[in-house]
């Protein structure tokens, strides 16, 4: 028996609090996935706080026209990808500025299944998106508790799980939206890497990028951890991890590429971004939004803006510095820094920061160490305050 690493691919040498596991060839932890009775714990404590929220999303609005289930499967992005399930692509809405948005933003995987789901069921595609959220957020939970439980032991497992749920935007995770089940994807992909299941890694990776933009950072994920096994003498150059790598960008690729062809311009998928203003410009257009908030007439908002920038790099740092893998370690950054430089829709950077899980790993371990009903009172305590605030979210501005 020996430690699981925080350096290289996750399996070489020795972290201080990671979990004891057996290795298989290679060095490669031995583990198995959990099954369902070992993650319950896990998915009971996730199920109950989206529950929550929905519950108290359909008490804040009782007296309003619009149902829970209008707020979380109709509004905002839920509307296009319904579309692109009912209709197939080739809608645009063209703004009063002259500005045009096309359904080609948005990625493929979600409104596909939507169809699919729709064409088996009674349900409408917007209604067939909530159930696919619900079931891909409960496998994403489950993919947490894996991954804590292979790193810290089950009930940092546990614990990850929960706080997912918790953290103040959840409600999206409830949402006819692409966060829950790109975050599948990925928490699994990062699982399979740490456990040395290249291919499923890499297929894993191919659909998260079929998902959303982001699954550029699993790719990332993936061939900077086979790299850095080949480099440290762990594994050796051969078939398994070259389909890794080949795999894990495909499915972001292809549809991409596919853009290209149906606009007949290379660069299509970027253009349409840039139409919606979501370009990548490294960051600048997000410090001006923060800067025009701290001197302009909403000093506070910009305050608060810091404060939660702060709050961010500290999580990096904090993963850092307890040596979290490689590749929770190169897909968290990566998140992190397409969340941040992203040019435009700022209100969704807490959105688009949600799939980024490794950076409530040093929050679970640190509970995990607490006496019992510490870790109880804290989940119970965030789980309200996400359950308010995703009411008073969803009933006002939204996620855009």
């Amino acid at each position: 028996m020996t430690h699981l690493a925080g350096t290289g691919t996750g399996t070489g040498t020795d972290v201080p609090g990671s979990k004891a596991v057996s290795r298989g060839r290679a060095g490669v932890p031995a583990a198995v996935v959990p099954p369902p009775r070992q993650a319950a714990p896990a998915l009971l404590v996730f199920a109950a706080v989206r529950l929550l929220g929905v519950v108290v999303l359909e008490l804040w609005d009782s007296a309003g026209e619009k149902t829970a289930a209008h707020l979380l499967s109709a509004r905002w992005d839920s509307v296009w990808y319904a579309s692109i399930a009912e209709h197939g692509y080739g809608r645009t809405v063209r703004l009063e500025d002259g500005g045009v948005h096309s359904d080609l933003a948005f990625f493929p995987l979600l409104p596909g299944l939507e169809r699919l789901v729709a064409a088996l069921s009674p349900l409408s595609a917007a209604e067939a998106g909530l159930v696919i959220s619900a079931v891909a957020s409960l496998a994403a939970a489950w993919g947490l508790f894996a991954v804590g439980d292979l790193l810290h032991g089950r009930r940092a497992g546990v614990l990850l799980a929960a706080l997912w749920a918790v953290v103040p935007v959840g409600i999206v995770q409830s949402m006819a939206y692409t966060e829950s089940l790109f975050t599948a994807f990925a928490v699994w992909a990062v699982w399979a890497l740490l456990t040395g299941r290249w291919v499923t890694a890499g297929a894993l990776s191919a659909c998260a990028g079929l998902t959303r933009p982001a699954g550029l950072a699993v790719a990332a994920a993936v061939a900077v951890t086979v790299v850095a096994a080949v480099v440290s003498g762990r594994e050796r150059a051969g078939a398994r991890l070259v389909a890794a790598v080949v795999l894990a960008p495909l499915g972001w690729l292809g549809y991409v590429g596919w853009v290209a062809v149906r606009t007949g311009d290379s660069l299509g998928y970027l253009e349409t971004q840039e139409q919606w203003g979501n370009g990548f410009d490294g960051g600048r257009a997000f410090a001006a939004f923060v800067r025009d908030r701290l001197t302009g007439s909403a000093p506070l908002a910009g305050v608060a803006l810091c404060a939660g920038l702060a709050l961010l790099g500290w999580l990096c740092v904090l993963c850092v510095r307890m040596r979290l893998p490689l590749p929770l370690l190169v897909y968290g950054g990566a998140m992190v820094a397409l969340a941040l430089c992203g040019a435009g829709y700022f209100g969704s950077k807490p959105r688009l920061l949600l799939p980024a899980f490794p950076l409530l790993l040093p929050a679970a371990v640190a509970l995990a160490r607490t006496r019992p009903v510490v870790a109880a009172f804290t989940v119970g305590g965030a789980a309200l305050g996400a359950a308010l605030y995703g009411a008073v979210w969803l009933t006002g501005s939204g996620p855009p």
